[in-house]
Formats: structure tokens, C-alpha cells, sequence
């Protein structure tokens, strides 16, 4: 559409309805004019607008300054007609004023997710018993999630359909002792668990240590009531000196009671995981009946010598604990599934 029709469009209607408000004699034909010209839907200023788009785009300055000036006329036409006849209500048809005697609108303020609870406070307990917060990357390659941390190439934990590797990695890349040639493309996946971090530390921090990590890890597991396929770990690690299972068994015991209550029932059972030896599972009793919360154990020589630590001189034990089912037993949430459907009716019964 070539810009002087649009202009002279424009004239026309601002024209025609200055004439009209000049001579109307009524609330009711005033309302009329008003919807015929500024309605929201069907109004001729609606119409003229999507006449815009068919503009070039050379002239569409010089249009839509037009456009305003012809809009503001019309506004300031109604107006003045509003005025004359004394009727009220059409300024606020036209847009809406500020009446400050108003009660305000309360606005709606967010509040913090369960799991966020859960993880600061799990930070400030661990906190209290010596243990520093590290972190890790969620995405991660085998050597970090699977090798050093004893893991055979056999292994059901390496199995691809029990974990999440990503597609742009070369799945044949060669392996050698955990690490990839120069010339091939390492594999990646998003971590399975946060062991993969006490690795990363062990690696490049002194001895001793006394550390927690807490962070998102990926599994491929069926949604159901206690399990999803992103939760959230706890991962503990504490290597010195001469460091025992009774050491371990009562750190998840302070542990357990602080978060969870003077009268939570915890027990360890024997287990198996690669990367610790001896091994336990450790259960809470909740609803009449026992819950995994999480697994733990002596960490296994082989992991002390795939990052270079002597377990001649130098012992020490790791637990993994599952954030999610922490958090359930102490907000008495039944179905892991409900801290991620983002209903805020269901969040708002956690606003600190």
C-alpha cells in the first residue's frame, strides 16, 4: 500500500470523526461512535492499523507518527464530547486512569523450592560437622564417572540404556585406562551420580579431606512414586589418617537425627558398590515401613590408586544420599513426582 493512501485514509477518518463528536446529542450514540472508532476488535483505528504491515519499509516512520496523531486526535474528540454532554465512564473506555484511593493489588511473590530448602539445610548440618561444599560438572566422561571410581567396563552401571550419553559424542572412541587418544572424540554423558566430584578432588586437593557435594544427577529411570530421572545426591567424602566404619556409621547417625528428628529410626545393611569396600545401605523407617535413603561405605584402594593416593597411609569413607527422599520424609510428601509438576498450589505449603 503506498503511503499518501494510507495518509489520506487517515485524514478522512479523523475528519469524519471529528464531525460526528461535534454534533452527537447522547450517552448512547457517544458509546456508539466510540466503539465504531476505538474498538478493541472491530474498530476503523484497528482497521487502519493492520494496514501498517502492507506499508514499505521506508515509509513506516512517517505512517505510524501519522497513525498516533490521528489516534490521540480521536481520543481528545471523545473526550471533549464526554465533557459537553457530562457523561462519565467514556475517559475510562478510552484507557484506563489511576484512582490512588484504590486498595493495591498484592502482588504474588515466588517463594523457595522444597529441594533448595533442603539442599541449604543439608549444607548448614554437614557444615556443623567439619565438611566443606564442593562442586562438579553434571556433564561428565567416563574416566570421572565410571573408571576411576573402580567401575568395570562389564559393569550394568555402564550399560547405555542406564545412562544418559549425549548424541554428539563418538561412542567408539577407544578408551586407555579410562582416557581417550588425542585423536579421538571422548565420550560424555550427564553423571550418574556425584562421586564423580570426590574424584575431581582427590585429584588436585591435598590431603586430608573432609567434603560434601551436592548437585543434580541423571538416570534413566520410570517416573513412579520414588523415583525420577533427574534427582538430586548428597556426596560425602572424608579421607585421613586412620579413618573408620565407626567413624562413617556415626556421622549418618548425627547426620540423620539432625535432619530428620531425635526419633528417626536409621539402619545399615550390608551392601556392594565398586568403588567402596566393605559397603552398606542405609534405610530410615517412615510410614511403617523401610526407606533407601542412601549407600555408603570404605572407600575400595582402587579408587585411592587411580587418583594417585597411597591406601597404605591413607583411609577414608564416602556415603551418597538421595536429596529427594530426604526432603519427602521431612515435608511428609508421599510421591517424588509432585516437586516437579510446578504446581504452585502444591509449592505454596513450603514458603519459609
Amino acid at each position: 500500500m503506498a503511503l499518501d493512501q494510507f495518509l489520506t485514509a487517515l485524514d478522512s477518518m479523523l475528519g469524519e470523526a471529528r464531525a460526528c463528536l461535534e454534533t452527537v446529542d447522547s450517552a448512547e450514540a457517544l458509546e456508539q461512535l466510540r466503539v465504531k472508532y476505538t474498538g478493541a476488535k472491530s474498530g476503523a483505528l484497528k482497521s487502519v492499523q493492520k494496514m501498517l504491515a502492507g506499508i514499505e519499509g521506508k515509509d513506516k516512520p512517517a505512517a505510524g507518527k501519522r497513525f498516533n496523531e490521528v489516534r490521540d486526535g480521536i481520543e481528545e474528540a471523545l473526550a471533549q464530547a464526554a465533557q459537553r454532554l457530562g457523561v462519565s465512564g467514556v475517559q475510562e473506555s478510552i484507557g484506563p486512569s489511576f484512582d490512588p484511593t484504590l486498595p493495591g493489588l498484592r502482588p504474588n511473590l515466588g517463594t523457595i523450592h522444597p529441594i533448595t530448602q533442603s539442599l541449604e539445610h543439608l549444607k548448614e548440618i554437614m557444615g556443623r560437622l567439619g565438611f566443606n561444599v564442593t562442586e562438579g560438572p553434571e556433564i561428565e566422561d567416563p574416566w570421572h564417572n565410571f573408571v576411576a571410581l573402580n567401575i568395570p567396563e562389564d559393569h550394568p552401571a555402564r550399560d547405555p540404556l542406564d545412562n544418559f550419553y549425549l548424541a554428539t559424542a563418538k561412542a567408539s572412541a577407544p578408551i586407555l585406562a579410562g582416557r581417550t587418544t588425542q585423536s579421538a572424540q571422548p565420550a560424555r554423558l550427564l553423571r550418574s551420580q556425584t562421586s564423580t566430584v570426590q574424584i575431581r578432588v582427590m585429584e588436585t586437593q591435598p590431603l586430608p579431606l573432609r567434603i560434601i557435594s551436592l548437585g543434580r544427577v541423571y538416570r534413566p529411570d520410570a517416573p513412579d512414586a520414588t523415583h525420577f530421572p533427574m534427582f538430586h545426591q548428597m556426596e560425602g567424602l572424608w579421607v585421613d589418617r586412620n579413618v573408620t566404619m565407626a567413624q562413617l556409621k556415626s556421622v549418618l547417625r548425627l547426620f540423620a537425627t539432625s535432619y530428620l528428628g531425635g526419633d528417626v529410626n536409621i539402619r545399615f545393611r550390608p551392601s556392594f558398590f565398586p568403588f567402596t569396600e566393605p559397603s552398606v545401605e542405609v534405610d530410615y523407617w517412615w510410614n511403617g515401613q523401610w526407606i533407601e535413603f542412601g549407600g555408603a561405605g570404605m572407600v575400595d584402594p582402587n579408587v585411592f590408586q587411580a587418583v594417585g593416593i597411597d591406601p597404605e597411609v591413607w583411609s577414608g569413607f564416602a556415603f551418597g544420599l538421595g536429596v529427594e527422599r530426604l526432603c519427602m520424609r521431612r515435608f511428609g510428601i508421599t510421591d517424588i513426582r509432585d516437586l516437579y509438576r510446578s504446581d504452585v498450589r502444591f509449592l505454596r505449603q513450603f514458603a519459609t
